[in-house]
């Protein structure tokens, strides 16, 4: 189309995978260098990950164009497999037939063909792509044809090229045994603003057949800031300006072209919402019905913002809110009735918890009073109050109760005095109160007495 008028062999923006117009980058050539030591030392797993669109197909496609001939390839490209399935797309890929097999027979004619490329001197290499999509029983299965090694090497190489996502799946607690066996990990990182504008006129460089265009600064910076580095978006921003610019007529590309271009491809909606070059989402969804009504009520969400939903959905949507509304308030409703019946259940478990307490501490009271009264009675009896002048003194009692005892019993008092200590003070007869008095006795004279 556009080829002829700017001088291009061919078109440099291209969405497939051609390893003829890699950029090496700083996070690709690392990349290469960790999948070509994963190889060579013949690693457990190797595990390669990136963003859509970052560029790990045509990564992949430049390390298998530099394998040897000594190295034999198999390669998944659909994962939405069983585990059956995926071994069965791993034997068709090296030549073999699985129709008609169990899975024992399936893994002995696996195991005699790794044996007999080893016997060669060959290695044999099963790369999954899109390994993301992967279930934990297909990723279990693939662990258990790591299995299949001499005493000195695996005889299976295994590479796993898939999106974010792939870290997460694999750092669950389910593949623990397979997380242990990855041995190369890599990420790839979208390009930065320097690396995008020698990305673009790199490709530029490669497809021309003459002085090549370039794109200048201002403009690869227009297409950094709506493309966030990663390739894919880059490839597309820049092939529609190429198109843009030819359909005016334009031999230079300037900023004001990008930035019409990107309107109309946010217009379109052909770069779709800005991405995140390092999210974590699944790119499968567990629920696909939950998945489509999400996507419906986003539409539904973004017709009545734009104002275009018909009134219908209008008084549906606010009916639904409402709702919503109503619902949650329920639920909080409820949850507050549910605390208040816990914190009345507390409560009245205290009140019966001191009531029992209370209880016990009454009745070891009135255990506790006869015992004090019988001991009291018991020392009474066996020691008599003394008489000091004129003054009546208790006879002490021993041990003497402790202070806590005697603060927690009931006050128990001494027994009254008896009055036989009084019979020796019997009133003396007349002759001797006279005889008394005349001889000058300190002992008084009762008037009544006389």
């Amino acid at each position: 189309m556009y080829e002829r008028f700017y001088r291009l062999r061919e078109r440099p923006f291209a969405l497939t995978p051609d390893p003829d117009y890699l950029y090496p980058s700083r996070v690709h050539k690392e990349a290469l260098s960790y999948l070509r030591y994963g190889i060579e030392s013949h690693a457990g797993f190797v595990v390669i990950t990136g963003a859509i669109g970052s560029g790990k197909t045509t990564l992949l496609q430049t390390m298998l164009r530099g394998l040897d001939g000594q190295t034999t390839v198999a390669r998944v490209m659909n994962t939405l497999l069983d585990p059956r399935e995926l071994l069965e797309s791993a034997m068709i890929d090296l030549g073999l037939d699985p129709s008609g097999k169990s899975k024992p027979a399936l893994l002995k004619a696996l195991g005699e063909l790794l044996v007999n490329e080893r016997a060669a001197g060959r290695l044999v290499l099963l790369v999954i792509d899109e390994a993301q999509n992967l279930t934990l029983p297909a990723l279990e299965e693939i662990r258990m044809l790591s299995n299949l090694e001499t005493e000195k090497s695996k005889l299976l190489q295994i590479i796993l090229i898939g999106q974010p996502d792939l870290r997460d799946k694999l750092a669950r607690p389910e593949l623990e045994q397979l997380r242990q066996r990855i041995t190369v990990s890599y990420h790839l990182e979208p390009l930065d603003a320097d690396e995008t504008s020698h990305y673009i006129n790199h490709r530029l460089a490669l497809a021309s057949i003459s002085a090549p265009l370039t794109f200048t600064r201002d403009v690869t910076d227009r297409v950094f800031d709506r493309s966030g580095g990663v390739p894919r978006l880059i490839n597309v921003i820049a092939d529609a300006t190429l198109v843009y610019g030819y359909g005016e007529e334009r031999s230079e590309i300037d900023a004001s072209l990008v930035d019409e271009v990107i309107l109309d491809l946010d217009a379109t909606g052909v770069l779709g919402p800005r991405s995140n070059p390092n999210r974590h989402d699944a790119v499968v969804p567990a629920d696909p019905a939950a998945a489509m009504a999400a996507a419906h009520n986003a539409m539904t969400a973004a017709a009545m913002m734009s104002g275009t939903a018909p009134m219908a959905t209008r008084i549906n949507v606010e009916e639904q809110k409402l709702a919503r509304e109503l619902a949650e308030r329920e639920r909080r409703l409820r949850q507050r009735e549910a605390d208040m019946e816990s914190r009345e259940r507390e409560l009245a478990e205290q009140r019966r918890v001191l009531a029992d307490q209370y209880r016990l501490l009454n009745a070891r009271q009135q255990q506790a009073a006869p015992a004090a009264f019988a001991a009291q009675g018991h020392a009474g009896s066996q020691a008599q109050p003394t008489v000091a002048a004129g003054n009546v003194v208790p006879a002490p009692v021993w041990p003497p109760a402790p202070a806590s005892a005697a603060a927690a019993r009931p006050r128990v008092y001494a027994a009254a005095p008896s009055f036989d200590m009084y019979q020796r003070k019997r009133r003396s007869g007349f002759w001797r109160r006279f005889k008394n008095t005349l001889l000058g006795t300190p002992e008084p004279v009762l008037e009544d007495s006389l």
